[in-house]
């Protein structure tokens, strides 16, 4: 059930950076992936899956903001 809890947190907040961005589901999923946010809200340790999508989405945008990877179509 954490698993799936936890899915579906990822699947807000990726479709929260499609809005986001303008820009469509796939690509958010790939930007996603590739972060550290990712990592970060799939290890429990860091305790990520607490915090609300929105605060998480904008840790997200930070990041790539931060590493160049943010692109907008």
């Amino acid at each position: 059930m954490r698993d799936t809890v936890l899915w579906r947190k990822q699947s807000r907040i990726i479709m929260l950076l499609a809005d986001a961005l303008h820009i469509d589901a796939e690509k958010a999923l790939d930007l996603f992936y590739s972060t550290k946010i990712y990592q970060q809200l799939s290890d429990p340790k860091y305790g990520l899956q607490l915090m609300s999508d929105g605060y998480i989405l904008e840790d997200l945008l930070d990041e790539l903001k931060k590493s160049n990877n943010l692109t907008t179509s």
